[in-house]
């Protein structure tokens, strides 16, 4: 006597095996991936790095620091040139000439002072020999009131102070920028460390559930979910230990570093100091506010500038030379000094059209800054309830996590005595690896929010 089984029942049984089968490659590719990518990960040089070591590098050698200050060094540059508003021009020039003419002829020989009775002679001033003359010069300028001039060398100081607030400035965001980078370096490494143990569970689970299989406790299904479980979390552990990479390249690219050297904190993730956020303003003394009150400052000072250009300018001027028949010599000499007002009375409405752009350049100035400043109080406040938000968010997760710790610890326990479904064992171990996690990220919002409301707030 045969029995019969449906056929139905036959193509399900083989539908599973094929399942199983393909499932089967999957894993081993994911297990072999995973393999491969962990002995790049690890096979690379590592290095031990503080905070304080990295910050001190990036001050020192970050290319956005050199770039600022390489801003500042133009601006007092800059400012340098309006040295001329009080300092003299002075040149020194020396030429020759060869002439015929009747003029340049009387006037070389008189510079000269080798004029005689004969060169007053009517035929010799009308038709003169040819007549050579060389002639050493000094020549100096010396501004005395020029009004415009004062003015826009107070706008070229302030734009130079400006820079450099700005520069400094540059410092404190890019000190901010690396306690973000390194904690996100640090989250990184927690988060390879939290799947590496959960990793560890996964597979004792799967041997408890290998072994529960071939006593026949467990169905085949029950064990092909573990073994799906088990490639999730390798899933998410390469895509952690990437992670770990891509901060370690960034830290490097603060610190302007190329040797390609994996980066390992040697400082822990620690919930920062906790701040009364109520006590916590704006400070108009903030270095980036106080550069854009400079600015405004500095096209105050241009418009003025442009209106003090309709005064007129008096300057002094004097001239030394010497002159001789010969090149480099001076058997003759003589000076000049004497003083000049220049009035520029109209010049086809161009002063009239830069005081009027210059006007409406220190206006828009003058709304930048209120914009600008409304823009910082309105960044303080959001910062604030980050905080707030992140602190609150920190307990829960903590609260969280003790539960869902508490909960695998059951469900294992129970699952190891035959007591607790696959299912709800790996549900509650996913939960925990997830809790974690939240809690990790928790802990980097709350400090991100934190270092951002004391980069806000820094004077």
């Amino acid at each position: 006597m045969y029995l019969k089984l449906p056929r139905t029942l036959i193509c399900g049984r083989n539908f599973a095996e094929i399942i199983m089968t393909q499932m089967k490659k999957y894993i081993l590719l994911v297990t072999l991936g995973m393999f491969l990518f962990s002995a790049t990960f690890y096979g690379q040089e590592t290095k031990s790095i503080s905070k304080s070591e990295v910050l001190t590098k990036v001050l020192e050698e970050n290319t956005s620091i050199k770039i600022s200050d390489q801003e500042f060094l133009k601006a007092r540059a800059e400012y340098r040139q309006t040295n001329s508003v009080f300092l003299p021009s002075v040149n020194a020039s020396h030429s020759g000439i060869a002439t015929t003419n009747p003029l340049v002829a009387f006037g070389t020989k008189l510079n000269q002072g080798i004029l005689t009775p004969e060169d007053f002679n009517p035929d010799i001033l009308n038709e003169p020999n040819e007549v050579t003359g060389f002639a050493t010069k000094f020549e100096i300028q010396q501004p005395l009131i020029n009004l415009d001039g004062f003015y826009q060398r107070k706008a070229a100081k302030n734009k130079m102070d400006a820079v450099g607030l700005q520069s400094l400035r540059t410092r404190d965001y890019l000190t901010f920028e690396v306690e973000k980078a390194y904690m996100q370096l640090q989250l990184a490494y927690k988060a390879v460390e939290v799947l590496e143990k959960t990793q560890e569970a996964v597979l004792e689970n799967k041997k408890i559930a290998e072994n529960s299989f071939k006593q026949g406790y467990l169905q085949k299904a029950d064990v092909l979910s573990v073994d799906v479980r088990v490639s999730e979390v390798q899933n998410q552990l390469q895509s952690a230990k990437s992670n770990v990479l891509n901060a370690s390249d960034y830290l490097a690219f603060l610190m302007n570093e190329k040797d390609g050297t994996t980066l390992v904190p040697s400082d822990s993730l620690a919930v920062a100091s906790i701040v009364d956020n109520n006590k916590v303003l704006l400070s108009e003394e903030r270095l980036d506010i106080k550069a854009m009150q400079l600015t405004t400052e500095a096209y105050e000072s241009l418009y003025k500038a442009n209106k003090m250009a309709f005064l007129p300018r008096l300057n002094a001027f004097g001239s030394y030379e010497l002159y001789d028949e010969n090149m480099f010599q001076g058997s003759a000499s003589g000076y000049l000094v004497g003083a000049q007002l220049n009035w520029n009375l109209f010049d086809g409405y161009k002063n009239v059209g830069k005081t009027q752009k210059s006007k409406a350049q220190y206006d828009q100035s003058l709304l930048e800054y209120e914009q600008y400043v409304s823009q910082s109080n309105l960044d303080l406040n959001k910062a604030k309830r980050m905080v707030s938000d992140a602190e609150n968010k920190l307990k829960l997760t903590n609260l969280a996590l003790e539960q869902s710790k508490e909960s695998l610890r059951i469900r294992t326990n129970r699952f190891k005595e035959g007591l607790e479904k696959t299912t709800d064992l790996l549900l509650a171990e996913s939960q925990y690896a997830q809790k974690q996690l939240q809690y990790y990220q928790t802990i980097f919002e709350y400090n991100y929010a934190f270092q951002y409301l004391q980069f806000l707030t820094k004077e």
